[in-house]
């Protein structure tokens, strides 16, 4: 990465039209340690669902080319998807060095946060914060009730990020990506950000 990379401000996020950006691949690349192991219990009163961090026994990282479908900016099923994010040329092409996604589910006024992601040598400098506020300000401009995105019960940073931006659990799904999701120790965690209290 270049020099500038301490110089990314709010200013730097620019919008990433969908005739130049559609079908480029975002790649989302971690590595973790921890994972929230998902445990459900059933008995004569109900459900018990407990979200306990473990420890895996040697690092585990999650990579685009593991994937059939790896994450792309405007999927043809998020139909009024809008994208925004950090670009600089380098040797004549425009490179994305990070961005965010959002698409509004019409349905339920809540604005869906579909991609987010920041190039590894950008990371904890304050881009992912002022890559969600443009979400949020997207929202608050829109009259959306909340904001949701999904992400992955081993990708403990994520979760710990959303949560500093106020996002909490409200959900999971336990086979969104294949039959063994609980096995693979990789859920689908829904967050959701609420902007107004419900009348």
């Amino acid at each position: 990465m270049s020099g500038r990379a301490l110089e990314y401000e709010a200013e730097d996020i620019k919008i990433l039209p969908k005739e130049d950006w559609e079908g480029t691949v975002i790649p989302m690349r971690y590595t973790t340690e921890e994972y929230y192991d998902l445990q459900i219990e059933r008995d004569s009163a109900g459900f018990n669902v407990r979200l306990k961090k473990q420890r895996f026994d040697k690092p585990v990282t999650h990579y685009p080319e593991e994937y059939d479908f790896p994450d792309k900016l405007y999927l043809p099923h998020w139909e009024k998807a809008c994208a925004w994010g950090i670009v600089e040329e380098r040797n004549g092409n425009m490179e994305m060095l990070a961005c965010i996604e959002t698409c509004p589910e019409e349905w339920s006024n809540r604005l869906m946060v579909t991609e987010l992601w920041v190039h590894d040598s950008l990371r904890r400098q304050g881009i992912g914060h002022r890559l969600m506020a443009v979400a949020k300000e997207q929202a608050a401009r829109e009259y959306r009730r909340a904001v949701i995105l999904e992400t992955q019960s081993c990708n403990v940073a994520a979760i710990q990020f959303y949560e500093k931006e106020g996002f909490e659990l409200i959900g999971f799904d336990s086979c969104c990506y294949s039959n063994n999701d609980r096995e693979r120790k990789e859920v689908r965690i829904n967050m959701g950000y609420f902007l107004k209290a419900e009348k």
